[in-house]
């Protein structure tokens, strides 16, 4: 998945693009799809990813979906978001795709209820396909809602902890972090400040650092978002509270959040040679498996080591867990050639080889249980960690909702009052929060 897909805001906000699609999509069920294979027939495939090499990637998985299936001819159109989408369902017509692909495993509950996506079990069924044994227990739970799947998952996204070896050894730290304590303990040996300033920082707390939301810490908590009825679950389930309190300590321990972000001003971009890990700005770093490849292609001048994120300290048993999220396909309800949509999505999503091409072109995740033990994957010894972290049926997610990412949004901006020390009564701040999000989800329904 390219870089700028992944940044946490835009994929959020891409959730409101969708808010009309429940009274907009009318399209036909999977279980009428009624276009004859044996025929020659065009399919249009939409997807996300935009640089050269994801491009030619994509392209390489459809011709070999099309050297097998000669009737299905596919136009592929790149760098489609969420909003762009939204707004050729909604048309309808010719010109609307018939097989889509999202980065934002947030909007799955959108696309289910509001039946943007057709439901897929017809088709699965079909094909003898069973969801639970071909694709890893958190990518399967993130690829469906409220009972229906509409989605399938497309290579994934798994979050870990990078750090700088040669400051390890420096510091006299003899291995990676396994719980928060140890994180915090190593993050302050790491530290060393410059003035008012730091001259290297053991770890960036603060939410407007680079991937560091409530979402991706909250996988160290093995957090329950929402109860058997639906209702936010944040303030009752003691790991919210936990977190964020966490986090607004360490914030406090390495300096304050002013300070700290008088620092991060100093960052390069996300996706760029400069970014804080790669100059040595700050030692740890929490982020996907994309950052390795990425973090190599700066010639860093030191020894890069990857490992599991730490874990809540009294979870230190499920170590080696990390937080998951991925690319998903799914078949447009307005298609009029939903066998053929099915074809390429099968094929993309639960053919070995074609999973473990595309994952070793673009270097993401497999995201079938088979192609994650496949010997035709290549990878950099140290990228196993993220694999072992999918594999892993302890990682966590975050779950689908009605409205999209909304409840995530609410959870970040508490999340902003608190470490700036704005709300300083973490419980009263959650139950609020809870409110907010059953709100907003019953305005939805």
């Amino acid at each position: 998945m390219s870089g700028n897909r992944r940044k946490t805001a835009a994929a959020l906000a891409a959730t409101a693009a969708l808010s009309l699609l429940a009274s907009a999509c009318t399209g036909q069920s999977s279980s009428g799809a009624t276009d004859d294979l044996s025929k020659e027939t065009t399919i249009t495939f939409w997807h996300g990813w935009n640089n050269p090499g994801e491009l030619k990637a994509v392209q390489g998985v459809v011709d070999a979906f099309t050297k097998a299936h000669p009737l299905i001819h596919v136009k592929v159109v790149g760098n489609m978001t969420d909003d762009k989408i939204n707004q050729a369902l909604r048309a309808g017509g010719s010109k609307a795709p018939d097989v889509v692909s999202s980065f934002t495993t947030n909007n799955v509950g959108k696309f289910c209820s509001s039946k943007a996506f057709v439901d897929l079990d017809p088709f699965l069924k079909k094909d003898g396909i069973d969801p639970a044994t071909t694709f890893p227990r958190t990518m399967n739970e993130y690829t469906q809602f409220d009972g229906v799947r509409c989605t399938v998952p497309l290579l994934g996204d798994a979050y870990g902890l990078y750090y700088n070896k040669d400051a390890f050894a420096a510091a006299k730290i003899e291995r990676p972090p396994r719980t928060w304590s140890e994180l915090v303990a190593d993050a302050k040996k790491l530290t060393k400040t410059k003035g008012d300033s730091y001259e290297q920082l053991g770890f960036m707390p603060n939410y407007h650092g680079y991937e560091s939301t409530t979402e991706h810490y909250l996988g160290s908590w093995n957090p329950t978002y929402f109860d058997a009825d639906g209702k936010a679950n944040i303030a009752k389930d003691p790991a919210f509270a936990q977190m964020l309190t966490a986090q607004k300590d360490l914030v406090d321990t390495l300096g304050g959040y002013e300070k700290l972000e008088r620092f991060r001003t100093s960052f390069g971009d996300e996706w760029g040679a400069k970014h804080p890990f790669h100059t040595g700005q700050v030692a740890m770093q929490l982020d996907g498996e994309w950052r390795l490849g990425m973090a190599e292609a700066a010639k860093p001048g030191f020894e890069i080591g990857v490992a599991p994120m730490p874990v809540a300290d009294d979870q230190a048993d499920s170590y080696g867990r990390g937080y998951l999220t991925g690319t998903i396909a799914g078949i447009a309800s307005t298609s009029a050639k939903q066998n053929a949509a099915w074809e390429l999505v099968k094929f993309m999503t639960t053919d070995t080889d074609a999973v473990v091409d595309f994952a070793n072109a673009i270097h993401n995740v497999p995201s079938t249980l088979a192609a994650l033990k496949s010997p035709k994957l290549t990878y950099d010894p140290r990228f196993k960690v993220f694999l072992d972290i999918a594999a892993n049926p302890k990682s966590t997610t975050t779950p689908p909702s009605v409205n999209g990412g909304a409840y995530l949004v609410s959870l970040q901006n508490l999340g902003f009052d608190i470490e700036k020390g704005r709300q300083k009564d973490v419980r009263a701040g959650l139950e609020k929060t809870a409110r907010e999000i059953d709100a907003a989800i019953a305005q939805a329904k």
